[in-house]
């Protein structure tokens, strides 16, 4: 198949070769060509199935029409689910993604970074780990576009689309109240990260708000390196207190499967024994015996704007910060027996 050149192109729409470069590589505005004439241009390279050197073209333009994904662990659901979005809008927008996970590890984080910056794309979406504020703040020192997702740095003025993780966490603790329950644990991860830190504080609040005192032995903090059997002998320990608790609010979905599967281990009956509330959701709810009451994070809506938001910061040239927080909602299973 012969390849199409600019000059082939120029041909087609009866224009110079310089016109053709000018509307193909996005300065047709800048040049000043007419809004017809740079309609003919594209429409002849899309009828001649015009295929740009991308190589070529970046180091003209200075753009290379990629953006940079950053994820905390391509296991977690949040992650993959993410990331599909952002790919399939970031095509919308004529832009590739290139990708790796940080594994929750900030030195890979910061190498990733470095990485995608060498290879010149045009910007990043990012969701940080825990400490890597001083990368953040390298990023804004340095004018390079990006957006941060999921987790946020509130001390940081960045651009960024975040959950309300605050409000999700206090409906979770308040509708476990409304089934009767005063007696309610937090399993959460031992970290610094706002979001989660912001699930904790809405945990603790719904319970103040409802005249509920709130009991320290209850708020359980568990290393993610040794999950699973953290959650195991935290379970042991809340319900073998004097009183022990009577529901469970776990903040992530992997904590809430460790949880179950513990539950289920011991031969607890979800809800007639102990209720259960997971933060998010997981595929593998689907495999419990009873249907997880759960909140769904709305990645759709939270993918597609990270991308639009980026685009624009990239195409305007203006870091206008962009600040968006969504709200979570609740699915109403079966797990939070009403007393």
């Amino acid at each position: 198949m012969k390849k199409i050149l600019l000059k082939d192109i120029a041909q087609h729409a009866g224009v110079s070769t310089a016109l053709v470069s000018y509307v193909l590589n996005g300065l047709a505005e800048e040049k000043q060509v007419n809004k017809v004439t740079a309609a003919r241009i594209r429409k002849s390279a899309k009828q001649l199935n015009y295929r740009p050197n991308q190589i070529a073209q970046s180091l003209k333009t200075s753009k290379t029409n990629t953006i940079g994904l950053v994820v905390a662990d391509i296991k977690y659901r949040y992650s993959t689910a993410i990331t599909s979005v952002i790919e399939s809008e970031a095509k919308k927008n004529n832009y590739t993604v290139i990708y790796g996970s940080s594994n929750e590890d900030l030195g890979k984080f910061e190498d990733l970074i470095n990485i995608f910056v060498n290879r010149r794309v045009d910007g990043l979406i990012l969701i940080p780990v825990e400490n890597s504020q001083r990368q953040i703040k390298l990023l804004q020192k340095n004018d390079i576009p990006f957006v941060l997702i999921d987790r946020i740095f509130p001390e940081i003025a960045t651009n960024f689309i975040a959950l309300d993780n605050y409000k999700a966490a206090y409906d979770a603790t308040e509708h476990l109240i409304q089934c009767g329950h005063q007696r309610i644990a937090i399993v959460n991860y031992r970290s610094s990260l706002y979001n989660l830190q912001e699930r904790n504080r809405g945990y603790v609040n719904a319970l103040r708000d409802n005249r509920i005192k709130l009991n320290r032995a209850y708020m359980l903090e568990i290393d993610r390196l040794n999950a699973m059997e953290e959650v195991n002998s935290s379970i042991d320990k809340i319900l073998a207190m004097a009183e022990p608790c009577d529901a469970i609010f776990f903040t992530t979905a992997t904590l809430a499967l460790h949880g179950l599967s513990y539950l289920n281990e011991k031969g607890l009956k979800v809800p007639d024994d102990i209720s259960v509330f997971s933060f998010d959701e997981s595929e593998a709810f689907k495999l419990f015996y009873c249907p997880v009451t759960h909140s769904v994070q709305p990645y759709g809506e939270m993918g597609t704007m990270a991308v639009q938001s980026l685009v624009g910061v990239i195409e305007s040239q203006k870091n206008v910060k962009q600040q968006i927080t969504f709200d979570a909602r609740m699915i109403n299973g079966k797990s939070c027996h009403e007393k």
